[in-house]
């Protein structure tokens, strides 16, 4: 679902970012829904739930009983938030030299819906820079 302000709900992102790590260890991409099930640590009947409507907004390809496929539309949102996630773990290991790495990933996963252009490339900026020093 997307919000007055035009960002896509945090657990629509959450399943979207799930679907696309599974999918490229899958032959053609497809995952299943007890993939999905596994990955995020929940019922299989909530995933199903999600499933309609992540296929309403158009971010999935999939019908009941089949696998899920990401459309570009979906891709384009799991990409993002990885890539979310990938700069925000790399600032706090990389630059706060953080070790902590189960909880590291757990915040990461937390923030990773709320960074903006702006911030993602002012962190992305400090990286470069202190790696390059």
């Amino acid at each position: 679902m997307i919000d007055r302000d035009g960002k896509i709900n945090e657990s629509y992102e959450d399943y979207l970012k799930a679907i696309y790590l599974i999918s490229k260890s899958n032959k053609g991409g497809w995952v299943s829904n007890s993939d999905i099930s596994k990955f995020l640590n929940i019922q299989p009947s909530s995933v199903t739930n999600m499933l309609y409507k992540l296929r309403e907004k158009d971010y999935i390809f999939w019908k009941p009983g089949s696998k899920i496929r990401l459309t570009k539309k979906g891709k384009n949102i799991a990409i993002k938030i990885t890539q979310n996630f990938k700069c925000l773990k790399e600032f706090l290991t990389d630059v706060l030299n953080l070790r902590d790495n189960a909880n590291l990933n757990e915040f990461c996963c937390k923030v990773e819906h709320y960074l903006t252009p702006q911030i993602l490339k002012a962190i992305k900026n400090l990286v470069f820079e202190l790696k390059e020093f």
